[in-house]
């Protein structure tokens, strides 16, 4: 019952992302500039003490993906709140989960087709990768994807309309780029800041990815990574559905 009704939900928001392709490929357009504008300034840089500038700079801008995209995906959920399409999906006898689990499974393969466009464009501009690094790169941006917009679901749930729900995403994602290393390792930042900066999990999964993009599968930042990203993901679903069960009861 679960499972059907998850396909049901996401074969019904996919059929709405297939018809609306430009937005699909906008929403890589983003990590794209920062991949032709920035990443040529730090070719030849000594970022890490392993791999390439390019090493470090994709899996940031993969997690970039996910991060901004799927802390936004609740914005569809105030419209559709508003048009009161929410409130008839939950009265009918589709599970509470499969409300959730259909849209962010629809996102998680949006943001992974994203993200293989990326790294498709990062190849030919000079990185390389072992297959099964790029591979596990791709699992972190669905896991993250899956936890972010579960919590983004929840918050729109419970916020009115879209200029209360833009400034309180902007408020956390922000402070998660810049603590995170996205951009840069926060072993190039001060000890102060690179300490600050282990008390926000999306930098394990960062440091993680990284690992996995010079080929190094059984690190600690790997173990660390895959623990935070299960955890992230299946406390975000408990909180979601619960919202989606009790919102407006």
């Amino acid at each position: 019952m679960l499972l059907h009704d998850t396909a049901l939900i996401f074969g019904r928001y996919a059929r709405q992302t297939l018809r609306s392709r430009f937005a699909m490929l906008f929403g890589v357009l983003m990590p794209l500039l920062y991949l032709l504008f920035f990443g040529p300034l730090l070719t030849g840089l000594p970022l890490a003490s392993r791999g390439t500038s390019w090493q470090v700079l994709v899996p940031g801008l993969l997690l970039q993906l996910g991060l901004f995209g799927a802390a936004f995906a609740g914005f569809t959920i105030i419209i559709e709140k508003n048009l009161g399409i929410v409130e008839r999906m939950r009265v009918t006898p589709v599970s509470r989960l499969a409300l959730l689990l259909g849209r962010v499974l629809r996102d998680a393969a949006v943001f992974v087709f994203q993200a293989v466009l990326l790294v498709l464009a990062a190849l030919v501009m000079g990185l390389r990768a072992p297959l099964p690094g790029i591979l596990i790169g791709f699992a972190f941006v669905a896991l993250l994807t899956v936890s972010l917009a579960s919590l983004s679901y929840a918050l729109a749930m419970k916020i009115h309309s879209p200029q209360e729900f833009g400034p309180a995403v902007n408020a956390m994602t922000m402070p998660s780029m810049l603590l995170s290393g996205l951009m840069l390792p926060m072993s190039l930042a001060p000890g102060w800041l690179d300490l600050l900066s282990h008390f926000m999990p999306f930098r394990y999964l960062v440091d993680a990815v990284r690992d996995a993009y010079i080929g190094s599968y059984t690190t600690a930042h790997m173990l660390y990574g895959v623990l935070v990203a299960l955890g992230l993901a299946a406390l975000a679903v408990t909180v979601g559905t619960r919202v989606f069960r009790t919102a407006g009861a």
